[in-house]
């Protein structure tokens, strides 16, 4: 008999903690992006993670805890993916590009993460809606600042910090909801999904820093 065959299924094999715990969390993801919190199954679950049920319990809890720690997982990864993006170097318009190409990379290769985030978190509600409001904030905040940076190279950082908030809200909004069209659409490149929200957004945070504002007419 070979060391092969004497090998212990993979089931049975020791891990790290770490990697066991990854192992579960790809699995759990995968699970709940197919069905939903409410119609996944620990059971399934186990079986594809090739663990068992009473080692994902030990591990990361119920399936109420899972699904928590897999959006909060998925979600640092999503944040940490478009800061990585953001090369600090660049003028505030390449800089969000950037930014928004790494976005749309990200879901283009983790479909299973985008749908859990921006559609079964949601959907479910509760805690883990406010994990996703806090990921968007922190999303917000980081177009927010180069909103500013923009106008501030401009000498409007004063009216760019009053609207900067409000207009960055917008953004994420729209990156978000051209996400979701684009999983239909995988055809459609990062660069060319992030110009187009360029195109569509950036140009109006232009005219802003350069001072021009639109007013409804009188009447």
């Amino acid at each position: 008999m070979s060391d092969e065959d004497q090998r212990p299924p993979e089931r049975a094999r020791r891990l790290p903690r770490a990697v066991r715990e990854r192992q579960i969390l790809d699995a759990a993801v995968r699970v709940f992006s197919q069905h939903g919190y409410h119609s996944a199954s620990m059971d399934e679950i186990s079986e594809v993670a090739g663990v068992s049920k009473p080692m994902i319990y030990t591990y990361l809890g119920s399936k109420e805890d899972l699904f928590g720690k897999s959006i909060q997982r998925e979600a640092t990864r999503l944040l940490e993916a478009i800061q990585a993006g953001v090369q600090p170097d660049l003028p505030p318009d390449m800089q969000l590009w950037h930014g928004l190409r790494s976005f749309y990379r990200f879901v283009a290769e983790y479909r299973e993460s985008w749908t859990v985030l921006h559609r079964q978190a949601l959907t479910v509600g509760g805690g883990f809606a406010a994990e996703i409001t806090a990921m968007r904030t922190r999303a917000i905040e980081l177009v927010a600042a180069l909103v500013v940076a923009a106008g501030t190279r401009k000498g409007l950082g004063e009216q760019t910090e009053f609207s900067g908030p409000g207009l960055a809200a917008a953004l994420v909004g729209a990156a978000e909801s051209l996400a979701d069209w684009a999983l239909d659409h995988p055809e459609i490149s990062d660069g060319v999904l992030a110009s187009w929200l360029m195109n569509l957004v950036w140009l109006g945070f232009n005219d802003l820093v350069e001072g021009q504002v639109w007013k409804p007419s009188a009447g």
